[in-house]
């Protein structure tokens, strides 16, 4: 039996060690650890709804009609009105024909891939792709290959390697929406028409993309004006911009028939409170009335990006409520991360092999509920804690 404790002090040692807080309180712009007040920029909740009180009430309404469990999986006896209806709505949101509810985006990144893609095919993932997305092309065992960040050039040289080989199959190309630990948006636009000119997949993560880009919320492709005919393959969360929890895959009504038949991760699985889906559909409409929280955090993104610059701190570019910070060394993003909460600020490091090796950071995120003294707040003591 291979022993534990050596790999355990190697992290320790080299700063690599992961551990959790406790909080004792709902999500928000300040949070309770213990008997303590915090301020929060570690939370992917960009639209300030895990804690509101619609949806709070719709969780309720929901429990006392349904109870706290489905009791089954989707295709046995746990598939609810409420889960029905807030797929209906989803696919509508995204002006799709159909959408297919999976208990977390893990789940849903390796249903979609093992369902569509085999030992015969290709798939082509950009290198900063979200690890979900990574494990359901290595679990597919289609062929594997992953394209330097954003490089459509290296993408083309990696199909066309393929087509030499005379590789017979299907190909996909699978990218996040917005990249989770970097900020920034893919090239949508440009990989959809590469996609479309040779017949391969495209298959888009939109996790931190929902709720924060698009006129209503609907995401990157409503940003970029991409349909389904452009982009196949949509898949969305709902515990961060919608403030709810599990995720969603949006396409064609051949798609989601065959994700329905195939994906094993939504066949195999519990499915998720109808409560929570009644709490979604809450916050759906939330998202979609109250365009003011995505003007609100484009406000605070620029707010910060200008303290920021004006301090000259080590930010990386970014349009989107990610705002990373250079440390490059899993040591010094510690050590970042530990100044900022002896000041009560929470900002979480992201180290190796969350991200490359050299480009340890803090991870910045913006939630609609914060104010601009919070900002400032945070600005003045990163600029201690950095220089």
């Amino acid at each position: 039996m291979k022993p534990l404790k050596p790999e355990l002090e190697r992290r320790e040692r080299e700063h690599l060690y992961r551990s959790r807080r406790l909080l004792t309180g709902p999500q928000g712009p300040e949070v309770k650890m213990g008997r303590r007040t915090v301020l929060s920029f570690c939370s992917n909740d960009y639209l300030g709804l895990a804690n509101h009180p619609k949806v709070i009430t719709a969780l309720q309404k929901g429990a006392e009609k349904y109870g706290a469990g489905s009791g089954a999986a989707h295709l046995v006896s746990g598939h609810s009105k409420a889960h029905h209806a807030l797929e209906e709505e989803l696919a509508e949101f995204t002006g799709r024909p159909r959408a297919l509810l999976f208990s977390t985006g893990y789940m849903a990144n390796l249903g979609v891939i093992t369902a569509l893609m085999g030992r015969d095919d290709s798939i082509y993932e950009d290198r900063l792709n979200h690890a979900s997305l990574i494990d359901g092309g290595l679990l597919s065992r289609a062929g594997f290959r992953r394209f330097a960040h954003s490089d459509l050039e290296a993408l083309e040289r990696q199909m066309r390697s393929q087509e030499k080989a005379s590789i017979q199959g299907d190909a996909m190309v699978v990218v996040d929406g917005i990249f989770s630990m970097d900020g920034d948006i893919a090239p949508l636009p440009e990989l959809a028409d590469f996609c479309r000119k040779r017949e391969a997949w495209l298959m888009v993560d939109d996790a931190h993309g929902m709720g924060v880009l698009g006129a209503t919320g609907a995401g990157t492709l409503e940003h970029f004006a991409l349909g389904v005919e452009d982009v196949p393959i949509l898949m969305g969360t709902l515990g961060k911009g919608f403030g709810t929890f599990g995720a969603f895959v949006a396409g064609s009504e051949e798609l989601i028939e065959t994700l329905i038949q195939d994906a094993r991760s939504y066949i195999y699985t519990t499915a998720s409170p109808p409560a929570v889906a009644e709490a979604t559909r809450a916050s759906l409409k939330l998202v979609q009335k109250e365009t003011w929280r995505r003007e609100r955090l484009q406000e605070l993104i620029q707010r910060f990006r200008t303290g920021a610059e004006q301090l000259g701190l080590p930010l990386m570019q970014s349009e989107t409520p990610i705002q990373p910070m250079l440390a490059i060394t899993a040591e010094k993003a510690i050590a970042w991360s530990s100044s900022l909460e002896k000041k009560r600020i929470l900002v979480s490091a992201i180290r190796p092999p969350t991200v490359p090796e050299g480009s340890a950071r803090l991870r910045v995120t913006m939630c609609a509920n914060h104010t601009d003294e919070h900002v400032d707040r945070l600005l003045d003591a990163l600029s201690d804690a950095v220089t």
